[in-house]
């Protein structure tokens, strides 16, 4: 196991989310706004403050996280169970991050505080220097001394922007160096990384990477676990083209909570297959939706039950073929959310589904989770079923299912959502979006505030708000892609009990500002779902949330009730009104199509 001494300062990174009123902003010509700084004495709040070490820390954590033993010179900083732990509360500096909507602003000291040398106790296999770290000619004199009777250690070092004399030395000295700058008139026979937003690249071994929480990781931190990764790996006897997979996956997978262990890089970058990011802008492509046919058991038996069709397998699969078999289904949807009997049954033609579905151009998906159960003692509700999630997803892929679903619910009453509703089922859809990305499938998440209930339009956005600030909360913690994640969530309006209805002007206008004030510009695309609205109310509806557009991500539906009912009350479970009930079904698809153009 090598021994890594890691040279750097331990900084303090302090996060604060600013308050986004417009009064504390100026805005340019080009319409940008700008915090307006102008020490007249005014206040400017900030409403979220996150505190984490940063710096060397980064690269400890990293290093540990591989297994690899390794701690800072000179730091009472330590690694145990999966956590920095802090012997000493001080740290050499801090590092102010100013975030406000998607931007973020440093404030970093201008003070360089030399790295002193410290004798390691014990044989070193490699030095790392963090890009934190500031040598002096005198540093350089004692760390050759040390090297004259430790022959066998070597050095990788992360480049300052800024070379000094005694840095350009360090570098001559150096196996590896990690830069963002152009080092051709170094003199080195290292084996460099270069590190920029967009890429990591080893000559001509080149790895893209992309981050969009800029709120919640700063450009100084995602570099830094990059270069520690890629380090650690090269370490571990990991190939340059995998190191540098390794660095994405971890990256792209690294929150403030922290970052990833080696078991879970290794496996999600051997294991991945799909471009989860392409894959989701494919089912959010422009002008189509996506169309919801997952219905669970009890719900589908109510709908035949009021029809008086049997609830039997062989008319739940008429009744999905003919959805799915709907000529021109193409061009109205993108993808079709299927439910797990569904996912093994035969079109007419005898392809399975998938495949049929798979050959005009649509994308499959399933419903994942397992239906609604008690917390305690209460009469709220949790979603069943991650127990056994991990065991569903490689069978599903191969099928050839690209997407899932996990619906969570949360009713409108006295004392309701709970808090405890809140984080159960939040971090239920968290967990789950991260087990479908670390699966190369991307997630749907559905935090749906139920439509059946007696409350005002203001108090469907004030908890609409509060779910959804809990759920991305928690989506970042669990290290999920927001861009590779697409949110399926309620409109915005009163209760269907409360006895004065909202109008299309209000569900439109409501909606559109729960959204922008809620949902991360970074997420994938936002689909809704029609919750029990009848089938003109939900197009209508939709069309005034479009109205209110444009919006940061594409916005389609994933309708389910709003599209089948006058297919299903057509069919009424007799297959000689097949053709009758599609063309039903598909002036339903036309009508939502036509709804997704602002007016």
């Amino acid at each position: 196991m090598s021994n890594i001494l890691i040279i750097g300062k331990v900084l303090k990174d302090v996060y604060l989310r600013m308050d986004e009123r417009l009064n504390n902003f100026e805005t340019d010509e080009h319409g940008t706004p700008w915090l307006d700084f102008g020490f007249d004495g005014s206040s400017h709040e900030f409403f979220r403050r996150i505190s984490i070490y940063g710096g060397a820390a980064v690269a400890l954590e990293v290093l540990n996280r591989y297994n690899l033993s390794a701690h800072i010179a000179g730091a009472k900083l330590g690694f145990s169970g999966g956590e920095i732990i802090a012997n000493d509360q001080r740290a050499d500096g801090y590092r102010y991050m100013l975030c406000h909507g998607n931007k973020i602003s440093y404030l970093v000291s201008n003070e360089r505080v030399n790295s002193e040398w410290i004798n390691p106790e014990g044989a070193v296999d490699w030095i790392y220097f963090d890009r934190t770290a500031t040598v002096t000619n005198e540093f350089i004199k004692e760390l050759k001394g040390y090297l004259t009777f430790s022959n066998k250690t070597r050095i990788a070092v992360y480049a300052p922007k800024d070379l000094t004399e005694a840095g350009r030395k360090l570098l001559e000295m150096a196996s590896i160096i990690f830069t963002e700058e152009d080092l051709t008139d170094i003199k080195t026979n290292a084996s460099i990384c270069h590190i920029s937003d967009q890429e990591i690249r080893v000559d001509k071994t080149v790895q893209t990477w992309q981050i969009d929480r800029i709120d919640l990781m700063t450009h100084l931190t995602a570099h830094s676990i990059i270069a520690a990764t890629v380090f650690g790996a090269l370490v571990r006897g990991v190939s340059v083209k995998e190191a540098l997979k390794y660095a994405k996956v971890n990256v792209e997978g690294s929150s403030l909570s922290g970052t990833m262990p080696f078991e879970k890089i290794k496996m999600i970058a051997e294991t991945e297959k799909t471009d989860t990011r392409l894959l989701a802008e494919s089912i959010m492509a422009s002008g189509k939706g996506i169309l919801a046919a997952d219905e669970s058991g009890g719900n589908i038996h109510q709908k035949f039950q009021g029809l008086m069709i049997p609830d039997d397998e062989r008319h739940r699969r008429d009744y999905r073929n003919i959805l799915l078999s709907t000529p021109d289904l193409e061009k109205y949807v993108n993808a079709v959310i299927l439910f797990d009997e569904t996912t093994q049954q035969k079109a007419d033609d005898g392809r399975d589904f998938c495949a049929y579905l798979i050959a005009h151009g649509i994308i499959p998906g399933v419903k994942v989770d397992e239906g609604l159960e008690n917390i305690l003692d209460s009469d709220e509700k949790y979603t069943k079923g991650i127990d056994h999630l991990k065991d569903k997803l490689p069978a599903y892929y191969e099928k050839g299912l690209r997407f899932c679903k996990w619906r969570a619910a949360f009713e409108i009453d006295l004392g309701k959502p709970s808090e405890l509703a809140l984080s159960k089922n939040c971090k239920l859809l968290a967990e789950y979006a991260s087990i479908c990305q670390d699966n190369s499938m991307v997630p749907i998440v559905e935090p749906e505030v139920v439509y059946d209930g007696n409350y005002t339009i203001e108090q469907c956005a004030d908890v609409t708000g509060k779910v959804l600030d809990r759920l991305f909360e928690e989506l970042s913690k669990a290290g999920v892609k927001l861009n590779s994640t697409i949110l399926k969530v309620n409109m915005v309006l009163a209760g269907k009990k409360y006895p004065i209805q909202s109008t299309p002007e209000e569900v439109g206008r409501y909606t559109a500002e729960v959204l922008r004030n809620h949902v991360p510009e970074t997420v994938a695309g936002v689909v809704f779902l029609s919750g029990g609205q009848n089938v003109e109310q939900a197009t209508n509806n939709l069309q005034a949330v479009i109205n209110n557009g444009p919006f940061p991500w594409p916005v389609t539906f994933s309708f389910s009730r709003a599209l089948q009912t006058p297919a299903l009350e057509t069919w009424k479970g007799d297959n000689e009104n097949t053709t009758a009930a599609q063309k039903a079904f598909t002036e339903r698809l036309i009508a939502n199509c036509e709804a997704l153009k602002a007016k």
